[in-house]
């Protein structure tokens, strides 16, 4: 599985960097807002430090704004991958990307019908919103699953990019149920490598050593 980190802040990014476990970046215009850059630059910028997928995301909601947006975007840097929302306009707007290969990442996906229409159409990821489901007492990670059957059968070649994901346990049961992608706040991220057993362990290992020294 694919690690992506939520982001638009470059410290984390580039402190994701560092561990070589980051694949791609997701952001969105809420995320892009909260750093204070302009758009373009700062999507730039990322590009420059991670060369997988970086998705950045239109903000029309009509077939002919989306995709003059997306061929702006596209034009950042070839690891681009446009943000479309999984609205009708939106799947008009990814057959047009598509057929002009512009990778894509259809997002606000929260049930499989949804994800299999933008298979069809050419999606390059779906991105299905677990945390946003469990808050309102659905399971989420049975859409990944569901997903992954449809994929599977068809052998559609989207990948599913498991999104909202709140901690790591759900970081585990995306895997588990066949997310190719799992895309996290920075937060979640830094406590994967957390154990408090892990932690114990080494300071017993560091005690041990400077007992020996003496």
């Amino acid at each position: 599985m694919k690690f992506f980190l939520d982001t638009a802040n470059l410290d984390e990014i580039r402190a994701g960097a560092a561990l070589g476990i980051v694949d791609g970046i997701t952001t969105n215009p809420s995320l892009v807002a909260k750093e204070g850059k302009d758009f373009k630059t700062l999507v730039a910028q990322i590009c420059e430090i991670i060369p997988g997928p970086v998705s950045a995301e239109v903000v029309s909601t009509e077939c002919d704004s989306m995709v003059k947006e997306a061929r702006e975007l596209a034009e950042i840097a070839p690891n681009i991958i446009v943000k479309l929302p999984t609205i009708p306009e939106g799947v008009k707007a990814l057959k047009i990307c598509a057929s002009e290969g512009i990778k894509t990442n259809l997002t606000l996906i929260f049930q499989p019908l949804q994800a299999l229409i933008v298979a069809k159409v050419g999606a390059t990821f779906c991105s299905p919103f677990l945390g946003r489901l469990d808050d309102i007492g659905h399971d989420g990670m049975l859409l990944i699953e569901e997903i992954r059957t449809i994929y599977d059968n068809y052998g559609f070649q989207t990948e599913i990019l498991a999104a909202s994901l709140r901690h790591p346990l759900h970081v585990v049961q995306a895997a588990k149920a066949g997310a190719d992608i799992g895309t996290m706040p920075y937060d979640v991220f830094k406590k994967m490598l957390n154990h408090p057993l892990t932690d114990i362990g080494l300071e017993r290992f560091l005690a041990d050593w400077n007992k020996a020294k003496k």
